[in-house]
Protein backbone atom coordinates (compact mmCIF):
# COMPACT_ATOMS: atom_id res chain seq x y z
CA UNK A 1 0.00 0.00 0.00
CA UNK A 2 1.82 2.96 -1.09
CA UNK A 3 1.46 6.04 1.68
CA UNK A 4 -0.98 8.61 0.80
CA UNK A 5 1.53 11.46 2.12
CA UNK A 6 4.36 10.71 0.28
CA UNK A 7 3.60 8.07 -2.13
CA UNK A 8 6.25 5.68 -0.61
CA UNK A 9 5.66 1.88 -1.58
CA UNK A 10 6.95 0.79 2.04
CA UNK A 11 4.12 1.00 4.72
CA UNK A 12 4.07 -1.25 7.62
CA UNK A 13 1.00 -2.15 9.33
CA UNK A 14 0.96 -1.11 13.36
CA UNK A 15 -2.65 -1.79 14.22
CA UNK A 16 -5.22 -4.81 12.55
CA UNK A 17 -8.85 -4.63 13.94
CA UNK A 18 -12.20 -6.00 12.90
CA UNK A 19 -15.45 -4.48 13.09
CA UNK A 20 -17.91 -5.54 15.61
CA UNK A 21 -19.89 -7.20 12.84
CA UNK A 22 -16.80 -9.21 11.40
CA UNK A 23 -16.97 -7.88 7.62
CA UNK A 24 -14.67 -5.03 7.79
CA UNK A 25 -10.82 -4.98 9.01
CA UNK A 26 -9.56 -1.74 9.73
CA UNK A 27 -5.33 -1.30 9.16
CA UNK A 28 -3.41 1.69 11.28
CA UNK A 29 -0.55 1.95 8.82
CA UNK A 30 3.39 3.79 9.38
CA UNK A 31 5.26 5.14 6.32
CA UNK A 32 8.48 3.96 6.46
CA UNK A 33 9.84 6.84 4.80
CA UNK A 34 7.75 10.68 5.93
CA UNK A 35 6.69 8.19 9.15
CA UNK A 36 3.39 9.68 8.94
CA UNK A 37 0.38 7.23 10.06
CA UNK A 38 -3.10 6.14 8.16
CA UNK A 39 -5.95 3.89 8.42
CA UNK A 40 -7.08 1.79 5.71
CA UNK A 41 -10.06 -0.57 5.29
CA UNK A 42 -10.03 -3.79 3.90
CA UNK A 43 -13.36 -5.61 3.06
CA UNK A 44 -14.09 -9.24 0.79
CA UNK A 45 -15.17 -8.08 -2.61
CA UNK A 46 -17.99 -9.98 -3.44
CA UNK A 47 -19.55 -10.30 -6.85
CA UNK A 48 -22.78 -11.46 -6.95
CA UNK A 49 -23.45 -13.13 -10.44
CA UNK A 50 -25.34 -11.95 -13.37
CA UNK A 51 -29.10 -13.33 -13.69
CA UNK A 52 -29.63 -14.69 -17.30
CA UNK A 53 -33.78 -14.43 -17.81
CA UNK A 54 -35.48 -16.61 -20.29
CA UNK A 55 -35.09 -14.58 -23.13
CA UNK A 56 -31.06 -14.30 -22.94
CA UNK A 57 -31.61 -11.03 -21.37
CA UNK A 58 -28.90 -10.43 -18.85
CA UNK A 59 -29.27 -8.26 -15.74
CA UNK A 60 -27.38 -7.92 -12.49
CA UNK A 61 -28.37 -9.68 -9.26
CA UNK A 62 -30.61 -7.66 -7.32
CA UNK A 63 -31.14 -7.65 -3.54
CA UNK A 64 -34.29 -5.06 -3.85
CA UNK A 65 -35.85 -7.03 -6.24
CA UNK A 66 -35.36 -10.16 -4.44
CA UNK A 67 -36.85 -8.96 -1.33
CA UNK A 68 -39.89 -7.87 -3.12
CA UNK A 69 -40.52 -11.26 -4.87
CA UNK A 70 -40.51 -12.90 -1.03
CA UNK A 71 -42.72 -9.93 -0.11
CA UNK A 72 -45.33 -10.28 -2.41
CA UNK A 73 -45.64 -13.83 -1.75
CA UNK A 74 -45.85 -13.43 2.03
CA UNK A 75 -48.03 -10.45 2.10
CA UNK A 76 -50.66 -10.90 5.19
CA UNK A 77 -48.56 -14.13 6.10
CA UNK A 78 -47.36 -14.85 9.25
CA UNK A 79 -43.51 -14.59 9.06
CA UNK A 80 -41.75 -12.06 10.37
CA UNK A 81 -39.33 -9.45 8.47
CA UNK A 82 -36.47 -11.03 10.25
CA UNK A 83 -37.37 -14.71 8.99
CA UNK A 84 -37.70 -12.85 5.54
CA UNK A 85 -34.30 -11.55 5.67
CA UNK A 86 -33.18 -14.30 6.38
CA UNK A 87 -34.77 -16.19 3.16
CA UNK A 88 -33.60 -13.83 1.28
CA UNK A 89 -29.53 -13.69 2.96
CA UNK A 90 -29.57 -17.36 1.91
CA UNK A 91 -30.47 -17.44 -1.44
CA UNK A 92 -27.84 -14.30 -1.75
CA UNK A 93 -25.49 -16.88 -0.13
CA UNK A 94 -26.91 -19.58 -2.62
CA UNK A 95 -25.77 -17.78 -5.52
CA UNK A 96 -22.55 -16.63 -4.12
CA UNK A 97 -21.36 -20.21 -3.56
CA UNK A 98 -22.31 -21.23 -6.71
CA UNK A 99 -19.01 -19.03 -8.27
CA UNK A 100 -20.13 -19.15 -11.36
CA UNK A 101 -20.45 -15.41 -13.31
CA UNK A 102 -23.60 -16.04 -14.51
CA UNK A 103 -27.07 -18.09 -13.52
CA UNK A 104 -29.87 -18.74 -14.93
CA UNK A 105 -33.53 -17.10 -13.61
CA UNK A 106 -34.77 -20.28 -13.39
CA UNK A 107 -32.40 -21.84 -10.99
CA UNK A 108 -32.54 -18.56 -8.85
CA UNK A 109 -36.94 -19.22 -8.81
CA UNK A 110 -36.54 -22.66 -7.34
CA UNK A 111 -34.54 -21.50 -4.71
CA UNK A 112 -36.94 -19.00 -3.70
CA UNK A 113 -39.44 -21.24 -3.84
CA UNK A 114 -37.43 -23.72 -1.63
CA UNK A 115 -37.32 -21.18 0.45
CA UNK A 116 -40.61 -20.37 0.75
CA UNK A 117 -41.74 -23.82 1.10
CA UNK A 118 -39.68 -23.90 4.47
CA UNK A 119 -41.41 -20.48 5.50
CA UNK A 120 -44.85 -20.46 4.57
CA UNK A 121 -46.95 -23.27 2.24
CA UNK A 122 -49.68 -20.91 1.32
CA UNK A 123 -46.69 -18.20 0.14
CA UNK A 124 -44.94 -20.89 -1.62
CA UNK A 125 -48.11 -21.82 -3.63
CA UNK A 126 -49.08 -18.11 -4.12
CA UNK A 127 -45.44 -17.72 -5.81
CA UNK A 128 -46.01 -21.46 -7.52
CA UNK A 129 -48.53 -20.56 -9.43
CA UNK A 130 -47.36 -16.68 -10.99
CA UNK A 131 -43.46 -18.72 -11.28
CA UNK A 132 -45.09 -21.87 -12.94
CA UNK A 133 -47.84 -20.50 -14.93
CA UNK A 134 -50.88 -22.18 -12.99
CA UNK A 135 -53.60 -22.05 -16.20
CA UNK A 136 -56.47 -23.63 -13.93
CA UNK A 137 -57.74 -25.29 -10.98
CA UNK A 138 -56.44 -28.34 -11.93
CA UNK A 139 -53.03 -26.79 -11.26
CA UNK A 140 -53.43 -25.57 -7.54
CA UNK A 141 -54.92 -28.65 -6.83
CA UNK A 142 -51.28 -30.44 -8.39
CA UNK A 143 -49.22 -28.03 -6.32
CA UNK A 144 -51.46 -28.81 -2.87
CA UNK A 145 -51.42 -32.06 -3.53
CA UNK A 146 -47.64 -31.93 -3.63
CA UNK A 147 -47.17 -30.64 -0.46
Amino acid sequence: MRCPFCGAADTQVIDSRVSEEGDLIRRRRRCAACDKRFSTVEAADLRLPVVVKGNGQRQDFDRDKLRTAFARALHKRPVSAEQLDAAVARVVQQALATGEREIPSRTVGEWVMGELYRLDKVAYVRFASVYRSFKDVDDFRRAIDDL
